[in-house]
């Protein structure tokens, strides 16, 4: 076999699994893990139910697949909007705001911070949590403790706090109306300021 024929092989298979994830991913955010099927995410995405297990041992292997491409995006945007900033201090809070406007995104939420716990069970959503965005959170903490501009304390948690405290919001917030997400960031803001030495 040539070499181009292998690259247009393997290059298949990652279209073949970028559609899976993208299809289970759309049907997921909309209808939530219990109202979707394997017969539907793959009628949905044009592929046979041998490429589908070629790819995922089953449905909650492709739901934590979802799962971890939305944290990694959610920690991408904290990233990027932290990164923006200077100064640590402004630093953590444009993260944090970050963090509470993606997961006000409803089809965030439904995968990440409501079907997420459920379908993996606590520990391991936790444990994909922890890699991202708990993981941020966690090193601008530890920054700002070791620079003075938090008091010293232990970090850990801390961060959990934050973390819980910034998921429950984002969960109010879909309950809520649109003009509240303004009024939360402004309410997490003011949480933060009262934690600056």
């Amino acid at each position: 076999m040539s070499k181009r024929g292998a690259v247009t092989r393997t290059e298949q298979k990652e279209r073949t699994r970028r559609t899976l994830l993208d299809t289970a991913r759309r049907l997921f955010a909309t209808r939530g893990y219990a109202g979707v099927g394997l017969a539907e995410i793959v009628s949905e995405s044009g592929v046979t139910k041998g490429a589908l297990y070629h790819h995922f041992s089953g449905k909650t292997d492709l739901f934590r697949a979802v799962l971890e491409q939305v944290q990694r995006e959610v920690a991408d945007r904290v990233a990027a909007a932290a990164d923006a900033q200077d100064d640590p201090w402004a630093q953590l809070k444009a993260g944090c705001a970050a963090f509470v406007a993606a997961g006000a995104d409803p089809r965030v939420q439904r995968i990440m911070l409501i079907d997420g716990p459920a379908v993996l069970g606590w520990n391991e959503w936790r444990a994909i949590d922890e890699a991202t965005s708990v993981r941020h959170l966690t090193e601008a903490l530890t920054v700002l403790v070791a620079d003075g501009r938090i008091p010293a304390q232990p970090v850990a948690p801390l961060a959990r706090l934050l973390s819980g405290a910034m998921n429950e919001a984002a969960l109010w917030l879909a309950q809520s109306a649109p003009g509240d997400l303004a009024d939360t960031q402004a309410a997490l803001s003011r949480l933060l300021d009262s934690l600056h030495a």
